[in-house]
């Protein structure tokens, strides 16, 4: 996956200048035209006024908004829309104007001012009044700093005025806050560069900031100095830490002043206690204990006399022994259980105060029919309907903190259109032909995968694909089809190419794609999630009926296990489109998702949420879901996105589970090293391989240094000219495991290195090599493209294609299509045509890895024993495998990789060798046979020979 914001959220931007002297505490209300609206905060200040920033899930095309106070006074009366988004969107105000500025109104026309020196006057507030060593590090912007002191006194707190000089080319000023002792200039700071973005007409510029705030502000009245407690979570049953703005005296025993409460019910608190055990006397950090439990479903407030209290949010609670020991579910009935008699429900809301299942007869329905759950064990709530419920909708309602939230089932096993309510279907019904007798082509090793990276779409949209159900599940089902020159197009090209494994892009149900406008061309990957268990509406040819899609997915996996094709499913656990929006969200409000040390979201996803894996119930619908897809579809590999934000007990379990219902499973996932809010020690990615036994990681050091990397365009690889990286390309070669000191990488097996030069994400390697090697021919590349795929499919490991590798696919160029024209992203079968031999070339080395175990050692043990690299010259990497050892047919087997642009003469091992890849053909048969035992290997070419 490509880490994308883009793809999940409209961004606006909203800066709102309250009239001189107007200290009303302003938000903002605001709503996707048509849908309910919500309020939001100012959250930070510019030299305008107050800044409003607000993620909207989805593509938004126009959004209504209201700055108001928490009473209601609105600003200007009426409701004002931001129309034509187009992803983003920013927008000024006035106090008192209707209009919407799309520029700021209150700058000058022309040119800017500006001075060859700035004079500053900046006003710090310390809440503990203690400013001693504290300074002011200030620069023009792209200029060196210097240090300025606080060195005037006024009501407000201290002030610092100084002067800055060579301002004439920066357009801001840059300061920090620093304390300054006798060890160190810079023994401490306030937050990192802030600026001064407002310079007056005069060369003046006058700014307001205080203690643990990191906004700048351009009026005093604008900065709140009244005490207040920031924030309080429960981090266990009867643990609660909070954090103040401003230091309070503690003394180390009894209440120190703090009341906790549940309406009008006061709890007894054992201690307050400092966080940080350094903190004498004052502290903003501190930790409350009661002498009682706390119920998660009841709100509490904390409140100090002069301070602005806080309600208490839920924090490590989630993570904790107490809370699993309480609420952790171990049932397998989670979700709508259906027969003709009845439907049971079960759903898991440990911190409602109340369910309720509501049951559309439509889909669209505008209201439905609400049914009171009972509370059950473990934090889940049940409900029972007689007779037969087949083709009606639900949700479920829950009461958290005084709020009705409603949200689709996370367990759902179907969806109505576009996926907010779950659907009850008669899963046997959705059973094709022949589905519970169907077997599964016969597999046992990971390493004796070739797997085949397909998005449904991509296979056949093409007008030329000869396939009839464009875009769907039901094309993966087509055979006979035909593609330009008479070329075999679709099912039948997979099978016949010989690949074993065919891996799926995201067919979860997925957000961006409105199931309700097909007609109008759309395309995502996928890596957008809203149902975990549903199967993607779009893919079917009636996203409308909620049997379709199951029924259509079970064909289409039919299928390809009848022409001895395994299915692997790309899932995507470890980020939501939209937390917001999320149906986990909704129901447990604060527990599916990982949140770091200041109690923001966090973000190693790079789409501004990571579930948290490490959450026990997170844990289980994840392990619940895999199972889902792997017994209810007959699915037989996963591909984990961004496994690395996952912790390695999840991961571990989910083989577990695979292991009971079919060891052949194959399970493989991106152990990127992510900065998601995980200690480093429990993420499931490389550096901790050998705590994930079989479970396969993609090898982007193979990658990099075959092709050249994936991100600097212009940087060449192995067979590209960049020889000084052969010992990365060994690594892959023996299939990422700790060859020799100089050729180690990360797996512990071969089965835990996935070999690959190409995938969805990043450019194809027809369109990387194009980047990198612009001067070269296309025959040039097209020799180049051979070798990078014939050095994968050679070694040791899981070798990975992309679908259309074998024809020299292209992008045109787009490194990142996840949302691009299908022009860009389908499968152009012209290619195929044009490009036969290459498709055939890539069929033999195919044939050949499958036909000599030697290729497919399971072990780290055999690989270090039975293969050998020859001594070559830097561009050339030449090894030998003992193929009687390896159980291989062939006695011995020797593998050349020439990436110089000169024919290579290389001495064999005695034997009578025989020739079955040169670099133009390939396949299991001799080609040639080699006279006396030297031979040579032609430029920017594999070759592969064998002795008996």
């Amino acid at each position: 996956m490509r880490a994308v914001s883009a793809e999940a959220t409209t961004e606006l931007i909203i800066h709102y200048k309250p009239a001189d002297k107007d200290t009303r505490d302003w938000s903002l209300w605001v709503w996707e035209d048509g849908k309910d609206g919500k309020p939001y905060k100012f959250t930070g200040y510019d030299a305008f006024g107050k800044v409003g920033k607000i993620s909207l899930a989805g593509s938004v095309k126009k959004a209504g908004f209201i700055v108001r106070t928490e009473d209601w006074q609105k600003d200007v009366p009426g409701d004002r829309f931001i129309e034509n988004i187009a992803g983003a969107a920013e927008i000024w105000l006035l106090p008192g104007d209707s209009r919407i500025y799309t520029s700021n109104p209150e700058e000058p026309e022309g040119p800017a001012k500006s001075f060859d020196e700035v004079k500053v006057k900046l006003h710090y507030f310390r809440y503990d009044d203690k400013y001693d060593g504290w300074n002011v590090w200030g620069w023009a912007e792209g200029k060196d700093g210097a240090s300025y002191p606080l060195n005037g006194e006024d009501e407000y707190g201290k002030y610092a005025e100084f002067t800055v000089p060579n301002t004439k080319d920066s357009k801001r000023i840059g300061f920090v806050l620093r304390l300054s002792d006798a060890s160190s200039d810079w023994a401490n700071r306030e937050f990192s560069d802030r600026f001064i973005e407002k310079i007056n007409d005069d060369g003046t510029a006058e700014i307001w900031i205080a203690q643990n705030q990191e906004p700048v502000y351009y009026k005093d009245y604008y900065v709140d100095k009244s005490p207040k407690i920031i924030k309080a979570q429960l981090d266990d049953a009867r643990v609660i830490s909070f954090e103040t703005n401003i230091p309070f005296p503690i003394s180390g025993s009894g209440d120190e002043g703090f009341t906790l409460k549940t309406g009008d019910i006061q709890i007894p608190i054992a201690s307050v206690k400092p966080i940080n055990p350094d903190d004498k006397g004052v502290t903003r950090l501190a930790r409350l204990t009661t002498s009682v439990d706390l119920d998660l479903r009841s709100s509490y407030t904390l409140v100090k006399e002069n301070y602005l209290q806080a309600t208490v949010t839920l924090g490590k609670i989630f993570g904790s022994a107490s809370f699993d020991k309480t609420f952790y579910y171990a049932g397998n009935d989670l979700g709508a259980t259906y027969t003709k008699a009845k439907t049971k429900f079960r759903v898991w809301a440990p911190t409602a105060a109340e369910a309720k299942l509501v049951v559309y007869a439509k889909w669209n329905d505008a209201s439905g029919q609400e049914i009171a759950m009972t509370k059950a064990e473990k934090g889940t709530w049940t409900a029972s309907l007689a007779g037969d419920q087949k083709g009606k909708f639900y949700t479920y309602k829950v009461l958290v903190n005084g709020k009705w939230n409603e949200a689709a089932d996370p367990y759902a096993s179907s969806v109505a259109l576009n996926g907010d309510r779950g659907a009850i279907i008669d899963w046997a019904a959705t059973d094709p032909k022949g589905w519970s007798t169907q077997k599964k082509p016969p597999f046992k090793n990971s390493v004796d995968a070739i797997i085949y990276e397909l998005h449904v779409r991509d296979l056949s949209i093409a007008a030329n694909s000869g396939i009839k159900n464009k875009g769907k599940f039901l094309g993966l089902t087509e055979t006979g089809t035909k593609g330009p020159g008479g070329t075999k197009t679709g099912l039948d090209h997979i099978k016949d190419l010989g690949v074993t494994h065919v891996q799926l892009l995201p067919i979860y149900d997925y957000a961006t794609v409105d199931e309700s406008k097909l007609n109008t061309p759309q395309y995502n990957w996928g890596y957008d999630p809203k149902n975990y268990n549903a199967p993607e509406g779009s893919y079917s040819s009636n996203p409308a009926d909620p049997s379709a899609r199951v029924r259509e997915l079970k064909q289409a996996v039919q299928a390809l296990h009848q022409n001895g094709l395994r299915v692997i499913m790309d899932v995507v656990y470890n980020h939501v489109y939209s937390v917001d929006a999320s149906n986990l969200e909704k129901l447990v409000p604060g527990y599916y998702f990982r949140y770091d040390e200041n109690g923001k979201l966090s973000n190693g996803s790079g789409v501004n949420n990571d579930t948290a894996s490490d959450h026990s119930m997170v844990r289980k619908l994840i392990v619940d879901s895999v199972k889902h897809w792997a017994k209810d579809y007959k699915l037989d590999g996963f591909r984990f996105d961004l496994m690395g934000i996952h912790d390695i007990e999840t991961m571990n379990q989910v083989r577990k589970a695979l292991d009971q219902i079919d060891p052949s499973i194959i399970t493989i996932g991106e152990g990127w090293i992510l900065g998601t809010a995980l200690d480093s020690s429990l993420k499931a990615n490389q550096p901790n391989a050998a705590k994930l036994p079989r479970i396969g990681q993609f090898n982007d050091s193979f990658r990099d240094s075959t092709k050249g990397s994936a991100f600097l365009l212009d940087q060449t690889g192995f067979v590209s000219g960049n020889y000084s990286v052969e010992n990365s390309v060994k690594g892959g070669i023996v299939g990422g495991i700790t060859y020799q000191p100089n050729i180690a990488q990360f797996a512990k097996s071969p089965d835990q290195s996935v070999n690959y030069v190409e995938a969805h994400d990043n450019n194809t390697l027809w369109d990387k090599l194009a980047f990198s090697n612009p001067k070269d021919s296309e025959a040039t590349r097209i020799k180049m493209h051979k070798l990078a795929t014939t050095v994968t499919l050679t070694s040791q490991g899981i070798p990975f294609l992309h679908a259309g590798q074998e024809f020299l696919r292209t992008k045109g160029g787009n490194g990142n299509s996840y949302n691009s024209s299908d022009a860009v992203n389908q499968l152009d079968w012209t290619r195929k045509a044009k490009y036969q031999s290459v498709v055939d070339y890539y069929k033999g080395v195919i044939a050949l890895r499958k036909a000599h175990p030697a290729f497919r050692m399971t072990s780290a043990a055999d690989i270090k024993k039975n293969l050998k690299f020859l001594n070559t010259k830097s561009g050339l990497i030449g090894y030998t495998i003992d193929g009687r050892a390896a159980r291989d047919s062939w006695a011995k087997i020797a593998v050349f990789h020439n990436a110089l642009r000169q024919p290579q003469q290389v001495t064999l091992p005695k034997g009578k060798w025989k020739i079955v890849v040169n670099g133009e053909k390939a396949g299991t048969k001799a080609i040639s046979s080699v006279k006396g035992t030297t031979v040579t290997v032609p430029a920017l070419s594999s070759m592969v020979l064998y002795s008996q």
